[in-house]
């Protein structure tokens, strides 16, 4: 498996595989082609489905340029190696193709092609969970101590860094009223949530606040502004809201954050590693049960749940998103994306208590569940895997209204 700062990226909303994948792969274009005198981009499949609703076109062009720069759309066209898949082609000033390159964004903002495995530099010498839970076992060992041991140096300072985004994105988000872009005409509702929250009894109001904090990054990911893909933009909101609500109402210090980052991270990185966590690959069980799945273990971390009962939270987390689909209303981040996050984020709590109940031991491991998450969305229709051209996105296909 590879760093867990491959699960943990900051950058700008609506989409991880949509929006920063696209435009890494145009800065990576962009350097090996600097002096082209025009560039055409191919967008394939899911990308091509949803990517106008996504800003893939707008991210493309900030970096190689409107001028020269001609996008077309193939969604009907699925390259064999992944559903989001893209062309680029250089031109010289004879209208001659000097360069071209297929490269695919698979999720959280990372790009690949079918070499990509060979490259990757795996740092961790084990696959799944059970190994690492051997392995730590054996030693005594956290889940973050695990982490600490394989990372390069600086990785406290990378996840303080990501910490202090994620927070950062909560309470942007929960200063902004208005409507969010795109065809759908959604109004923003972290702030009135959280105004609200206030206002009811106290043994609700960590559970409302906490669906506020998930609204307000998963609004300010939709508009565009800056969050951490955890591990996508799609599933920005659950984590931050988790760990912001533990953080505030638990007084859990910066420290701690830190440590529950890594072990949500290594738990992220399996789910990657052993099956996807694109929703245009598996649909939205690899992008909200991921985020569920290493909120819920986060969370029962810092709580002092043993290893077992870590790994517990994070199997529940997942298991119960399995088979979501992804079928977002016009292509956009927003319906029911949005309200996915709230939830997911309730439900990983909801996953951190149950397992603290129990002893740890359960029947069906983490490991299984990820294994029977990638078979599952193997087995989706396209129609449900980021294309919106299924499930909600047909049969609630908003009015165009008049100006």
């Amino acid at each position: 498996m590879e760093s867990i700062k491959e699960i943990y990226r900051i950058g700008n909303g609506p989409s991880s595989s949509h929006t920063i994948g696209p435009k890494n792969a145009a800065i990576e274009f962009l350097k090996k082609n600097p002096n082209a005198s025009s560039y055409q981009v191919t967008l394939y499949g899911s990308l091509a489905a949803t990517g106008k609703g996504h800003l893939t076109d707008q991210a493309i062009i900030s970096v190689l340029s409107e001028e020269k720069t001609t996008i077309l759309w193939a969604p009907e066209t699925f390259l064999p190696f992944h559903p989001n898949g893209m062309k680029f082609e250089a031109y010289n000033k004879e209208g001659k193709l000097i360069d071209d390159w297929i490269i695919y964004s698979v999720g959280g903002g990372k790009i690949a092609d079918e070499n990509t495995e060979l490259k990757e530099f795996h740092i961790y010498p084990h696959k799944n969970i059970s190994e690492i839970l051997d392995y730590i076992d054996e030693r005594g060992l956290t889940f973050w101590e695990y982490v600490e041991r394989y990372e390069e140096k600086d990785i406290w300072d990378y996840l303080t860094n990501i910490w202090h985004t994620m927070k950062q994105s909560v309470e942007d988000g929960l200063q902004e009223e208005g409507v969010l872009p795109g065809g759908l005409h959604l109004r923003r509702k972290a702030m009135s949530y959280y105004t609200k929250s206030k206002s009811y009894k106290s043994s609700l109001v960590g559970r409302t606040s906490v669906q506020a904090y998930a609204l307000a990054v998963a609004e300010h990911n939709a508009a565009g502004g800056v969050i951490v893909t955890a591990p996508t933009c799609g599933s920005s909101g659950v984590l931050p809201a988790v760990l912001y609500h533990l953080s505030k109402e638990h007084g859990f210090t910066d420290k701690q954050i830190t440590w529950a980052l890594a072990t949500a991270g290594i738990f992220g990185n399996a789910i990657k590693f052993n099956a996807s966590i694109s929703g245009a690959e598996v649909g939205c069980q690899g992008e909200v049960g991921s985020a569920c799945s290493m909120a819920a273990a986060a969370a029962n971390q810092l709580f002092g749940g043993t290893p077992q009962q870590i790994e517990y939270a994070a199997e529940m987390g997942l298991e119960h998103h399995l088979g979501l689909t992804c079928d977002p209303i016009c292509g956009l981040v927003q319906v029911p994306c949005i309200e996915r996050n709230a939830f997911a984020a309730l439900r990983a709590l909801d996953a951190n208590l149950y397992a603290m109940m129990s002893d740890g031991k359960h029947i069906v491991s983490f490991d299984k569940v990820v294994e029977t998450m990638k078979l599952t969305g193997k087995d989706l229709p396209s129609l449900y895997k980021e294309t919106a051209e299924g499930g909600l996105a047909v049969v609630n296909k908003p009015k165009k209204l008049k100006h």
